[in-house]
């Protein structure tokens, strides 16, 4: 059987990788909790401010709105399932799935790479969404949705955030893989003077 040295036994803590790790990553990290720590203080701060002045299943538009009525107003609701309110009493499940979700995007983050911004943006919208509605989970056992649009699923900042961070996700590998067919596409040309005919029989 091997016999490692103490410092080099493999799978041991080192505090020396942790610090690595950290000066490595920290901008990165900080990053994303610049735009969840702000996407979700404002998430929390409407749903605070909803519970406080809307009654349940009351609506709600400042005066200068009102003509957005009924097509667009503020309608406390909430929610203990998951969107468009599937999976009713599902309270506990959606909040471990939500710490797992968290969990994956926080190790995920440093694996990519920093010129897919576009990749670590649709992650920090992600994270924003998980912890938002985690928070609402933890405190009360459902979520408190209020952003009312037509016959569309009520909703919140949190949800929102999700929807867009897919959007974002989305959009970011239609434009990489095209730009990548389009580079492909480019070194496929044969470049100017080279002789057509080399290697063909005379």
């Amino acid at each position: 059987m091997d016999i490692y040295p103490p410092e080099t036994q493999p799978g041991r803590f080192k505090l020396d990788s942790i610090i690595n790790f950290i000066k490595g990553y920290w901008s990165d990290y900080l990053i994303m909790f610049l735009i969840a720590g702000v996407l979700i203080s404002l998430d929390q701060w409407t749903k605070i401010w909803v519970r406080a002045n809307v009654p349940l299943g009351g609506d709600w538009l400042p005066t200068w709105l009102g003509w957005l009525m009924p097509f667009a107003r503020v309608r406390y609701w909430y929610n203990s399932g998951a969107a468009f309110g599937l999976f009713q009493q599902g309270n506990t499940i959606f909040k471990i799935l939500a710490i797992i979700v968290a969990g994956v995007i926080l190790y995920y983050l440093p694996r990519t790479s920093r010129k897919d911004w576009w990749l670590r943006l649709a992650l920090a919208l992600q994270f924003t969404g998980a912890v938002g509605n985690l928070v609402d989970r933890i405190q009360f056992g459902h979520v408190t949705d209020w952003i009312s649009v037509g016959t569309f699923a009520i909703f919140n900042i949190a949800d929102a955030s999700i929807s867009v961070g897919v959007a974002v996700l989305i959009l970011g590998v239609w434009i990489t893989e095209r730009n990548d067919k389009r580079r492909l596409a480019a070194q496929a040309v044969i470049p100017p003077g080279s002789n057509e005919n080399e290697g063909k029989g005379e």
